[in-house]
Parts: C-alpha cells; sequence; structure tokens
C-alpha cells in the first residue's frame, strides 16, 4: 500500500472520509490527495516538504499570498474584540459599516448600497432576487427569467449553477432549473467566422441576445448576468464594443445587467474591477475572492440606488427585506476585507498587476513562438490562458479523449507548478503579489512543461 495511505495518515483518513469538490471520485481513491501544510508567499508546501508555485493563487482567489501576516493580524485583533454578530433586526458594527462604505467607493456605483453575504454563489443568487423585487415593484413581475452565456461560471447552488454555462455543472443535477437560459460565449478564438472582424462578430452575438430575448418575451427576462471575462469557461476576452453592444440590447428591453466580479475584482485583469478592463456599465456586482484574499468567507453584492429603492418600496407597508445569511457582515470577515483593500492600495495593485502581467503575457507569447501546440495566448492583467491545440494554423482541438490539458497540468505539478486545466486552456492566475522573478519562474516551469507535454503527444 502507498504509504499516503496508511489508515492513520491525513492522506488515508481523507481518502476515507472527504467527499471533495471538482474531484474524479475514482480517481481520487486510487491517487490520493495532495496534502498541503503550509504556504508561504505565493508557494506551498505538501506532506513530504515539497514546494509548489500556486500559480492559480488557490481557486483563482489567495490575491496576496497563503501567510499574510497582516491579514491574519486583523482576523486576530477583531476575533478578540467581537468574533460574532449579525447584521440583521437593524444590527451593525464599525467594520460592516466601514466596508459597505469601501465598497461603494470603489466600485462607483453612487448613492448604492453594499450587502454582505459570505460565497460567490450567494452573491450572485442574491443579484436575481434583487432583480426580481425590483421589476415586481416596477409592475413588471413576469420578467423572471435570467440570461447567462454559454462557458460561464457563476457559483454552484442551484439558481447559480443553472446560470453557469459549463455542462459538468449541470449533468448530475438536472440542470439548469426553468427560467435559466443562456446565449452565445464572447470567445474570439473559437467563436469568429471566417473572414469576421471582433467588431462584426460583436454586433452579431448582440443579434444572437437580441434574438434570444424576442423568442423568450421580452416581458419575461429579467436580467442577463456575465463575468467580465469568462474565467473557469477558459479565460475568454470578449471583443472590446462588445458589452457596449450588449448593453445596448438590455437597455431596449429594461433588462438588468449583473456584473460577476468574483475572479475579475480587486486588481486581478489590472483594473479595480474588470468592469472597467471590459467596459461594462452594471446595475449590480457581485464581489468575493480577492475581497478577502479568501483568508475569509466572505462575499458582497453593490447595488445601484434603483434598485434599493425597490426593495424600500417592496417593503414600505412595514415589511422586513426576506433575504439574508447567518454570516452576512460578519466582524471577522469584513475586518479581513478592509485590511486586503488597504494592502491593495499600499502596493498600488492596479500598477503591479498591469507589470507583472504585462512580463508574464510576454514570455507566454513567446513560448506560443516555440511551440506549435499553442494555438491562442490571451487574458488580462494576471489572469491569463494558453490553449493548446493538435493544429495551429486550423485551430484544430486535440481529441478530447487524449486529455492534453490534464496532462499538462500532471506534469505541471510534478515540475512543482500548480495551474489549471480548462478543457485544452491552460490557467494562470497567480497571487497578485508576485515578483519579476516569481513571473520568471512561473514561466520557466511552463516551458519545461510544455516541452515534456509536446513530448508526450507526439509519441502518443
Amino acid at each position: 500500500m502507498n504509504q499516503h495511505f496508511k489508515p492513520n495518515s491525513v492522506a488515508g483518513r481523507d481518502v476515507a472520509n472527504h467527499l471533495h469538490s471538482q474531484t474524479n471520485p475514482k480517481r481520487f481513491e486510487e491517487k490520493g490527495p495532495l496534502v498541503v501544510t503550509r504556504g508561504e508567499g505565493i508557494r506551498v508546501f505538501d506532506d513530504a516538504g515539497k514546494s509548489y508555485i500556486d500559480a492559480m493563487a488557490g481557486l483563482w482567489c489567495a490575491s496576496l499570498g497563503f501567510n499574510n501576516a497582516r491579514l491574519a493580524a486583523a482576523a486576530n485583533r477583531q476575533y478578540g474584540e467581537l468574533g460574532f454578530y449579525h447584521t440583521f433586526f437593524n444590527r451593525t458594527h464599525g467594520p460592516a459599516t466601514d466596508l459597505a462604505e469601501k465598497l461603494l467607493a470603489l466600485t462607483g456605483i453612487k448613492g448604492g448600497k453594499a450587502y454582505f453575504a459570505t460565497s460567490g454563489s450567494e452573491a450572485n443568487e442574491t443579484m436575481v432576487k434583487l432583480a426580481w423585487v425590483y421589476h415586481t415593484v416596477r409592475g413588471k413581475p413576469t420578467k423572471r427569467k435570467v440570461i447567462a452565456r454559454d462557458r460561464a461560471f457563476h457559483g454552484s447552488t442551484i439558481a447559480a449553477a443553472s446560470m453557469c454555462g459549463l455542462a459538468f455543472m449541470h449533468r448530475e443535477f438536472g440542470l439548469p432549473i426553468g427560467g435559466f437560459i443562456h446565449t452565445l460565449c464572447p470567445d474570439p478564438y473559437r467563436g469568429k467566422l471566417d473572414g469576421e472582424s471582433d467588431e462584426a462578430f460583436a454586433d452579431r452575438l448582440a443579434a444572437e441576445l437580441e434574438k434570444l430575448i424576442l423568442r423568450e418575451g421580452p416581458d419575461s427576462v429579467a436580467a442577463f448576468i456575465a463575468e467580465p471575462i469568462n474565467a473557469g469557461g477558459g479565460i475568454i476576452v470578449p471583443p472590446k464594443s462588445y458589452f457596449a453592444k450588449i448593453q445596448k440590447v438590455l437597455k431596449k428591453y429594461d433588462i438588468l445587467c449583473l456584473d460577476d466580479e468574483i475572479v475579475c475584482g480587486f486588481g486581478r485583469t489590472g483594473n479595480w474591477f474588470g468592469k472597467e478592463t471590459v467596459g461594462f456599465a452594471p446595475d449590480m456586482m457581485a464581489l468575493a475572492k480577492g475581497l478577502s484574499s479568501s483568508y475569509f468567507p466572505i462575499s458582497a453584492v453593490v447595488l445601484a440606488p434603483e434598485i434599493y429603492d425597490a426593495i424600500n418600496e417592496f417593503n414600505k407597508q412595514g415589511g422586513s427585506f426576506g433575504h439574508g445569511f447567518t454570516n452576512s457582515g460578519h466582524p471577522v470577515g469584513v475586518a479581513v476585507a478592509l485590511e486586503a483593500i488597504k494592502i491593495y492600495e499600499e502596493m498600488d495593485v492596479v500598477t503591479h498587476v498591469r507589470k507583472m502581467g504585462a512580463r508574464l503575457r510576454g514570455h507566454f507569447d513567446a513560448l506560443a513562438k516555440k511551440f506549435p501546440i499553442i494555438g491562442d495566448v490571451r487574458g488580462a492583467g494576471l489572469m491569463l490562458g494558453i490553449e493548446i491545440v493538435a493544429d495551429g494554423e486550423s485551430r484544430t482541438p486535440f481529441d478530447p479523449a487524449r486529455q492534453a490539458g490534464l496532462t499538462f497540468d500532471q506534469i505541471a505539478y510534478e515540475n512543482g507548478l500548480i495551474g489549471r486545466c480548462m478543457g485544452d486552456t491552460l490557467g494562470f492566475s497567480p497571487p497578485l503579489i508576485v515578483t519579476e522573478k516569481d513571473v520568471d519562474e512561473i514561466a520557466e516551469r511552463c516551458e519545461k512543461s510544455l516541452k515534456q507535454l509536446a513530448a508526450y503527444l507526439a509519441k502518443s
């Protein structure tokens, strides 16, 4: 028996007792877990002492690395003062008030409100419920449907997973549920027709959205939700004019625009928020991950004043807003988030990410010239993807049975590099604290892994 599977080991007990997210159960039983024991900056260490550069910041989220002393101290201070209290029934505490105020200032949604939850899924579902309230108050209660996009990821709860445009999020659970529909993914590499310009592609995507709205009935559609850059669907950057054209259609049919900033927010794309990177003017924004660098489970929705006005109007006879989570505005979570934002400001996160992102992108563009299996390099800031293909000229993908992306993932892991394969797109979203040396080392390990992958694919 493998030593990691001894019954009294962490690995053995984990295999016996733990159901893991987005993990193949059979493969897990055979290979067991990577047991992570500690973090140091952008690196994590396993129980054998091996170090790995986690170039995905965990799950796109550990923006300030894996052992930030200031975030730990902020949590400890707050635990010492007020370890828990809720924000139901008119209650609050200073850190929650401070963070709400700060988020409104950062996002630029003047006169709006911030609402707190504990996960990205909860934040996205909150936006849907608020969209329903908004339309109901305006005398349009039939506007209930939500349009998302193919290859989108919006979370794992029932409505959030229904908004996902990824088959693996649906197949086991009979999703999506009714009322959640999908339009085309704005992927220039895979979606454009031969000879089609980016502008024409964006026009076609907007036209397809309008056709979908008319087919469903404009009076039935409440909202459209989008990530500024699709993350889990393969790091898809839309054409520059895409959101302007999409929002023109949405405005025409009185449909709210919901911005899922869960991955893109807090500097990841080279701006404070992804909406600035792609030219997006939403009615509501969902925030999580980088909000606290995932040092505490916290999320937020920032809503425009007209959305809050609808909630107020709905309850004008004395009712209470019928939504909430036990840990909404948890004092430790908001304290950690406030400290994370302070660190982002001190490090001038936007300037730093643009510089490091350009350096990493330059390395990847150079790799594309060396390796014919690289079909596309894309992304923004420190959110980059490499799509590998069987034939670059024709953009022919590898047969899925060859599992080219997964093979790279495994090779890179052996080389001490943690990325993420999304099909045959190799994702890199390292902690935002990366240095030039870190970026160069990520690129070196990526190149080494690509050489091994190319040799493997040539033989198989």
